[in-house]
């Protein structure tokens, strides 16, 4: 029998036409992504045109990388090229910055000093994923500001919580890693949530109106302290202290702005080192960190705790 029929060809004329192999156009039929039809003989035959153009288009997405699977959803038209093309784009986006971080890590490790490299080495594979440790860094400040709905504080994550580099250097994945570190550490917790809620949280009755008085306020610290203007007594202050008191029905008072500073936490080395590591990987945005800090040091500054 020939190599050609009544339109049909067969699978030896089939692979020089698509530039496959036998082997191959062979695993396709079997995997159901090209139909054949037996000759009187029992050989598998092709429609020349429809074969040829599928094998091409398989070929061509192959060399793409795709898999059988998508590859299969296209040619039953469940899904267009476009659609896998971008899922694809998709997934080697999420695949080169997890190499991304990895290399950033590995160098890391091997930049470190020898008496370094052991601490280094725990710190890198304690948070060997960034996108993990986002999560986790995401989840710590959840349970900071709790029971503040989730809903609310997209845009205070957003500005506050750095993502991690798509490309890292080897000083902001170590960074990176601390931060995840940080957050990890017993105790953190209730040390931040007393910096956040002041004295006595308990006795707060509206935290979600605490949250977004505080929210707006802090913003409006951010120029004052991109300015470099010294903590001071004034509307800030102010706006801060009756923030704190109104949401547990209580006014002004020199008794209260004493009342905020009871226990305070703000100094603790962790907190600060915390926002440090933040600034790093953020660069010159202000955040919460630095403006919160300073509406502590003009109420230090501004109130009398002698008594």
């Amino acid at each position: 029998m020939g190599d050609t029929c009544d339109g049909l060809v067969s699978i030896g004329e089939l692979a020089r036409r698509s530039g496959l192999t036998v082997r191959t156009i062979r695993f396709y039929c079997d995997e159901g992504i090209l139909e054949s039809r037996r000759s009187a003989g029992g050989h598998r035959m092709f429609d020349s045109a429809s074969a040829t153009e599928r094998l091409v288009l398989v070929r061509r997405l192959r060399a793409l990388g795709l898999g059988l699977g998508s590859i299969s959803a296209v040619l039953r038209g469940e899904r267009s090229i476009e659609e896998v093309i971008a899922a694809e784009s998709a997934r080697l986006d999420i695949e080169f910055r997890s190499l991304a971080w990895r290399r950033a890590s590995v160098r890391a490790v091997e930049n470190a000093g020898p008496a370094q490299r052991a601490e280094r080495l725990a710190l890198l594979a304690a948070a060997q994923d960034g996108g993990a440790a986002h999560d986790c860094l995401v989840r710590f400040w959840q349970r900071i500001l709790a029971p503040v709905p989730r809903s609310d504080l997209d845009i205070w994550l957003y500005w506050n919580v750095p993502e991690p580099p798509a490309d890292p250097s080897v000083g902001e994945v170590v960074a990176y890693a601390e931060l995840a570190a940080l957050v990890d550490t017993p105790g953190l917790n209730s040390v931040v949530r007393q910096q956040y809620w002041r004295h006595r949280p308990e006795s707060i009755r509206d935290r979600r109106g605490l949250y977004a008085a505080v929210g707006e306020l802090l913003t409006d610290v951010v120029p004052l302290v991109s300015a470099g203007v010294p903590p001071r007594a004034g509307i800030e202050l102010d706006r801060f202290v009756n923030a704190h008191a109104g949401a547990r029905g209580e006014s002004d008072s020199p008794r209260f702005r004493r009342q905020l500073l009871m226990d305070a936490t703000d100094t603790d080395h962790r907190i600060h080192r915390y926002w440090a590591l933040t600034g790093q990987l953020l660069g010159p945005r202000v955040t919460v960190g630095p403006t919160h800090h300073w509406l502590y040091d003009a109420l230090v500054r501004t109130t009398d705790t002698s008594e």
